[in-house]
């Protein structure tokens, strides 16, 4: 399977990139295709540092060419940057692509991270997302609680629930795979794309919760 990762030169990318390596091509996007091809020799190398081998591979290349080539796509970008970036990229994937959005809109206040859509009364990111897909139904929500400093420590297993919502079951169960894929991490379905709001607001609460009780790099599980 192609998973094709649209900013994947920040750090969520590169952790997806070195764990779903052991398995799959990754591809690494990047507005510039230089810099993501040498993020993906890069993060080649330290995967195959941490594992000995992968199964997979590790490339790079401009935003577009990896939206039209991948099977599951990550937008791993800010919430301010839905309409500009996927406006130009998902009319664009193959028919059946999976996308899947770990988007969190959020803001930095006085008194600390608030939700946008609450506070400013705008969409939540899997609205705007959807906006701009061809197939609705593909669209899965995950991954907005999980600790990007960890998460780009190939060898550390993690502990934490991921959220998922979506509305083809198909989608989510892939979407879940990849998720039972690295170490540690449980997929929960939440239900429709329609309560992805729900799994979002979780990330501004754990920040908000770190800060405030000094947790280092927390998550969420359901026990």
């Amino acid at each position: 399977m192609k998973i094709g990762i649209i900013g994947g030169t920040g750090g969520m990318g590169k952790g997806f990139a070195l764990r779903w390596s052991q398995k799959h091509d990754v591809i690494v996007g990047s507005r510039d295709a230089a810099r993501a091809a040498e993020s993906a020799t890069e993060y080649t190398n330290l995967a195959k540092e941490a594992f000995g081998n992968i199964n997979g591979t590790i490339s790079g290349s401009d935003n577009l060419s990896v939206a039209k080539d991948s099977d599951v796509l990550i937008l791993s970008i800010p919430y301010t940057n839905i309409d500009t970036v996927c406006s130009g990229l998902l009319s664009e994937i193959k028919d059946g692509c999976i996308v899947v959005s770990p988007i969190v809109p959020m803001t930095k206040t006085d008194v600390g991270f608030e939700f946008i859509p609450i506070k400013e009364n705008k969409p939540f990111s899997y609205q705007l997302v959807s906006k701009h897909m061809n197939d609705k139904s593909k669209l899965v929500s995950a991954f907005h609680v999980i600790s990007e400093k960890k998460l780009i420590n190939p060898t550390l297993e993690l502990d934490y629930d991921i959220f998922v919502c979506g509305d083809d079951k198909d989608s989510v169960e892939v979407v879940n795979g990849l998720i039972n894929e690295i170490k540690g991490l449980r997929p929960i379905y939440l239900g429709s794309g329609e309560l992805s709001y729900l799994a979002e607001m979780c990330t501004p609460l754990l920040l908000n919760a770190m800060i405030k009780n000094r947790i280092k790099n927390p998550g969420i599980k359901i026990i």
